[in-house]
């Protein structure tokens, strides 16, 4: 494999690989795909209070780890955590966060159709490998390896697990772009997809930002903020330690009865909340929604150096317009005030462009072992990657904001 003498191995349990493997070659890759060193530079002057430049908040041993931890993955759940790793002696090289999938819940990129021509033609799409963060679709490094020759041999390795386990294919979802390169090199299939980012112009303030829009879309914004400021809801921003037991339980309460109302089951629980609210509190930013002196709702952001996430939502009272405030513009003031560059508001939701919001291309990778379907996968991808790239031009011409403000 690349002439050098890897050992891989497949491991269920990330505790097997422990922290300091973990996140110290996740600090090593991004110092590889960093070559200039401005990463390693950020690193200077470091606070315990801040989020390691360097380490990706998703990608963290305690983000991951809390997921198996607390039974969010793992069995019953449909994810199997299978994580590939290549070592030299008792150095880890290169990994990638591997799951043998039972179904395609939590992964938001859609391959149901898929699945469906798979049974109609009596074959077994269940289950699949797949790299990607569960439930977390998010844009990051998903071939984690020290340099590029490491990275070379771990997808080698990858389609090799691939083709041995007789599974009917291979997903990486939101690789970088760099990586996804690297893997269509290897003969794996691109597709393409759309995410609704804000980015911070250096804006001092939500006014400066809402100057910046054109005049329907602030008008439509300061409604919306007005009526949930006129139902007497306040709010509080609590970040990292500042975040107690009391609120983790509040927002569980809200987050699981924001699927209730859907008629699903959540994804994550309260105990995985408190898990990583114990163990990586530097990446945490939770917005409370309250009347009077009680909450009412809550939305839970996740944090890097140099981005913030809007992840988690959920309310036991409903007023008008408060998820667009609890969590989009608490957000976006929290990214001003933090001096966060970019906050990504998730999946989907073409409605967030009214509200600053513009289309980000994203992508994820596929291998089909059958050679039949692969070849109609990569026919449909063809024609669906033509009409996203025209759907992004599209919506970039549709921009909020004033035409010379950007």
């Amino acid at each position: 494999m690349n002439g050098l003498n890897y050992r891989t191995r497949l491991i269920e349990d990330l505790g097997l690989i422990g922290r300091d493997h973990w996140d110290g070659l996740v600090r090593a890759s991004m110092r590889c795909a960093d070559p200039a060193g401005e990463s390693c530079r950020a690193t200077d002057g470091l606070s315990g209070g801040q989020p390691d430049p360097l380490l990706p908040a998703f990608l963290r041993y305690d983000f991951l780890h809390a997921l198996q931890h607390t039974g969010c993955v793992g069995p019953g759940t449909g994810w199997q955590p299978l994580f590939l790793t290549l070592w030299h002696n008792k150095q880890l090289l290169a990994a990638t966060p591997l799951y043998a999938k039972a179904h395609s819940y939590g992964e938001y990129v859609f391959d149901w159709a898929w699945a469906d021509a798979y049974e109609r033609h009596g074959l077994q799409y269940y289950p699949k490998l797949l790299s990607a963060i569960p439930f977390t679709p998010v844009t990051g490094p998903r071939l984690l390896a020290v340099d590029a020759q490491a990275q070379g041999a771990l997808i080698d390795a990858l389609l090799e697990q691939a083709r041995e386990s007789r599974l009917s294919s291979l997903h990486l979802l939101y690789p970088r772009a760099d990586e996804a390169e690297a893997l269509r090199a290897a003969g794996l299939m691109l597709r393409r997809s759309v995410q609704f980012h804000w980015r911070n112009d250096g804006y001092p303030d939500f006014e400066s930002f809402l100057a910046t829009l054109a005049q329907p879309k602030r008008k439509k914004i300061r409604a919306e903020r007005r009526k949930v400021a006129q139902a007497g809801i306040t709010f509080e921003r609590l970040i990292g330690g500042a975040i107690e037991q009391r609120h983790w339980e509040f927002f569980a309460r809200c987050y699981g009865n924001t699927y209730a109302e859907h008629h699903s089951s959540p994804y994550l629980n309260q105990a995985f909340f408190e898990r990583i609210g114990q163990t990586m509190p530097e990446n945490l930013v939770l917005i409370l929604a309250k009347r009077g002196d009680q909450p009412i709702a809550a939305s839970l952001l996740v944090r890097d150096a140099d981005r913030l996430y809007g992840r988690y939502w959920g309310a036991i009272e409903r007023v008008d317009c408060l998820h667009f405030e609890t969590a989009y513009y608490q957000a976006i003031e929290a990214a001003i005030d933090l001096g966060a560059g970019v906050l990504e508001g998730g999946a989907q939701g073409e409605h967030k462009m009214a509200r600053g919001f513009l289309p980000e291309a994203t992508c994820s990778v596929h291998w089909l072992a059958e050679p039949a379907f692969a070849d109609a996968v990569d026919r449909f991808l063809a024609r669906e990657g033509n009409a996203m790239a025209g759907y992004i031009d599209e919506l970039r011409e549709r921009s909020p904001f004033i035409a010379d403000s950007r």
